[in-house]
């Protein structure tokens, strides 16, 4: 062995360990969105309530209305797109009781001459009700195209589960809109 190979040195050794360290960062990085999506999905965090396939399909029917109950629900929107987009609920608040199946949509409207893909992402406060909230039919399932100008109602489809623990009263549902297109371009036309 020449004094010039390092292939067994303590450097060349530091720095196998090093890339393979920075390998598998990388990958942990990978790793961590499903991961994520997994324990929202799981504890409800991060208002991800359950949706119909997790509730309605695995376990037969919604709940029985609980009459005894009652809980107050709010719906709010909120980010920067909000003004500009005339993103709305149909109702600002409603009285519900848990089991019992409800319909309200939001109605948005694209300001721009240009169409526009946004997606809707939801939020549940307080934080122990997100897992309790179940969306059946919900715009934030999937992105929306809208056309330059064009106004476009959009359904939401829920129920609070009677599990709901009573010191709960009142819920409160968060929508956040953002413009997910490809190409966005900085200026509205309809200020």
């Amino acid at each position: 062995m020449s004094e010039h190979d390092d292939t067994g040195s303590p450097n060349a050794r530091l720095v196998k360990r090093l890339l393979l360290g920075v390998g598998g960062m990388f990958a942990f990085g990978f790793a961590l969105v499903p991961l994520y999506d997994v324990i929202c999905d799981v504890t409800g965090l991060n208002g991800k309530g359950r949706t119909q396939d997790q509730y309605v399909l695995t376990e037969g029917l919604a709940p029985e209305v609980d009459e005894q109950r009652e809980i107050t629900m709010q719906f709010t929107v909120h980010g920067e797109l909000v003004d500009d987009w005339k993103f709305r609920p149909s109702e600002r608040a409603m009285v519900i009781r848990p089991g019992e199946m409800k319909r309200i949509s939001y109605t948005v409207t694209n300001p721009y001459d240009h169409a526009v893909t946004t997606q809707a992402i939801p939020s549940v406060a307080p934080n122990v009700a997100s897992g309790y909230l179940n969306k059946i039919e919900c715009f934030c399932f999937e992105e929306q195209v809208l056309e330059p100008g064009q106004t476009v109602e959009m359904p939401l489809q829920f129920f609070v589960d009677p599990e709901l623990p009573e010191r709960v009263s009142k819920l409160t549902l968060a929508y956040r809109l953002y413009d997910i297109s490809e190409n966005k371009p900085a200026v509205a036309s309809n200020r």
